[in-house]
């Protein structure tokens, strides 16, 4: 039995969760997870339920059904194969523990993307991704050939066929035109816990402020630097005993749990964008099991 998901998105309005439920059992599905939300302030409702198609209906047949549904209930729809891998391009610079983490989690299936290309503006890691298989670009940034590069960048995004763009430590702030052309498929790891700590050196910042929290926190980019809506956030306690360099190691280790954590739940369709919020369903059981186990 094929495992899919529907996520929707539509103003709140009675009969959405009916109309939804009555659909797949027509169709000869069984859902198995559902997840909801109504936002009063603002009046729009998200879902997402994964189901199994227990009549092998496809995705096709299951989109072109709906779509008087969706459209009698002025919602926007959207059905995929939770089997199915997202294609990623990951950008890095210097600072190599997310893209490691990342490699890793892909190879053993316990991120359901596949990494189609790293793209770095250095060479420190390109040993580590073409031995893995994965093509790798070292595009060169400089405040002359911005332009030039960031084509460059997209060229190897298309052709590539890649969904989402995840910079993991990149360290080159891109430009507005192509954080609008990649609106919510361009997700980021902040080495701090936002909005505190903002701009160069954020560990040290705590370090000297004697904070008893560090963290993290992965968002979409958008044109204004570290201000896009958030995905996933979390920390590690800190005391006064420990140095800044106990700060870094420790905060390394929780960017990229928590970048792992907000790239799992964009693939899975769990994040819907809320004006300047996101609403982030949980995982659906299950989803985090991967091929390789134990």
């Amino acid at each position: 039995m094929s495992s899919f998901a529907l996520r929707v998105r539509c103003v709140s309005k009675r009969g959405i969760v009916a109309a939804i439920a009555g659909f797949l059992a027509e169709q000869g599905c069984n859902i198995t997870d559902s997840a909801q939300f109504d936002d009063a302030d603002t009046g729009a409702f998200f879902a997402r339920m994964s189901f199994r198609s227990e009549e092998g209906k496809t995705l096709a047949e299951l989109e072109s059904a709906f779509a008087g549904i969706a459209e009698k209930l002025e919602m926007e729809a959207e059905f995929f194969d939770e089997a199915a891998k997202s294609k990623v391009v990951v950008m890095v610079s210097r600072f190599g523990h997310c893209l490691n983490d990342l490699l890793y989690r892909s190879r053993i299936g316990a991120l359901p993307i596949e990494i189609v290309a790293v793209i770095s503006n250095h060479m420190d890691y390109q040993k580590v991704v073409v031995n893995q298989d994965i093509p790798f670009h070292c595009i060169k940034v400089t405040k002359e050939n911005k332009a030039e590069a960031e084509a460059r960048i997209m060229d190897v995004v298309e052709e590539s066929g890649a969904e989402l763009i995840v910079l993991a430590r990149y360290m080159q702030i891109l430009s507005d035109a192509m954080c609008r052309k990649m609106s919510g498929r361009i997700i980021n790891i902040h080495h701090s816990f936002l909005p505190s700590f903002k701009g160069a050196n954020p560990y040290k910042q705590a370090f000297q402020r004697g904070v008893k929290l560090i963290g993290a926190t992965s968002h979409y980019v958008t044109a204004d630097l570290d201000e896009g809506p958030i995905i996933e956030q979390d920390t590690v306690r800190v005391t006064h005993a420990q140095s800044a360099e106990d700060y870094v190691s420790l905060g390394r280790d929780v960017e990229a749990q928590v970048l792992a954590r907000a790239i799992h739940a964009h693939v899975r369709g769990r994040v819907f964008l809320n004006g300047d919020k996101t609403v982030v369903f949980p995982p659906s059981p299950g989803s985090y099991a991967s091929e390789r186990m134990g």
